[in-house]
């Protein structure tokens, strides 16, 4: 584990993971590299710092950011790239303002640079599971912030019991954007959402569950993470 800048990374170390899904009833396994992915959501103090933008609708520097498109962390990502001296990892279409045309396509992701990006959701999984093969790594009210013990309202990064391998809140918390299309020929350019939020129930918070949503879509109960590769 290290320090950079606003985070804590973790190395998670290689290895495979099946993923499923319940709406279609497939399941495919795939073979995940290592790679350094943040400790918690990206926090509202440190997408400030990088972007100069406060688009939370809850308010406090260690609450995660949410509000935040997946254009949005993508462009976090390059931009945080770009302040550390590093070749960032997503190539945006010219003339990309903001979102552009909504539909995120044109994106490129440059897999042999050395910049920040959002995690795969492959990636996620196996780094959410940390070894484990049930629905959760513990307990859900021990690790996580949901709709049973949040408040309903946002709640600080890092306060739940970590995983084994020391990621926080990867249930719970934010939905957080990965990279992937979820089912390009049903859902065109929607991508995945990992994790769970603080206004859903328990069933929503497991290790498994894939939602999808566009590009575009910015609600006060999804966030990011980043990731970089080794």
């Amino acid at each position: 584990m290290g320090m950079t800048g606003e985070n804590v990374w973790v190395t998670v170390p290689e290895g495979r993971v099946t993923l499923s899904d319940r709406r279609t009833g497939r399941s495919w396994p795939v073979e995940v590299g290592s790679c350094l992915l943040a400790a918690h959501p990206v926090t509202q103090a440190w997408y400030a710092h990088v972007t100069g933008d406060r688009p939370s609708s809850a308010h406090g520097d260690r609450l995660p950011v949410e509000s935040v498109s997946w254009w949005d962390a993508v462009r976090f990502c390059n931009s945080l790239s770009l302040r550390e001296g590093l070749t960032p990892a997503y190539r945006l279409p010219c003339g990309d303002g903001g979102d552009g045309d909504g539909v995120g396509v044109g994106v490129g992701w440059d897999a042999s640079a050395n910049g920040y990006r959002l995690p795969t959701e492959a990636e996620w999984e196996h780094a959410c599971r940390a070894g484990t093969t049930g629905a959760r790594y513990g307990e859900l009210d021990e690790i996580a912030w949901y709709r049973g013990n949040s408040g309903e309202r946002l709640r600080e990064v890092g306060g739940r019991r970590p995983n084994s391998w020391g990621l926080y809140d990867t249930l719970g918390g934010v939905w957080e954007w990965c990279w992937d299309l979820y089912d390009p020929e049903v859902y065109g350019t929607y991508r995945v959402l990992r994790g769970g939020g603080w206004f859903d129930e328990r069933w929503s918070c497991r290790a498994s569950v894939r939602r999808r949503s566009h590009p575009t879509l910015r609600i006060d109960d999804v966030g990011f993470r980043v990731a970089r590769s080794l």
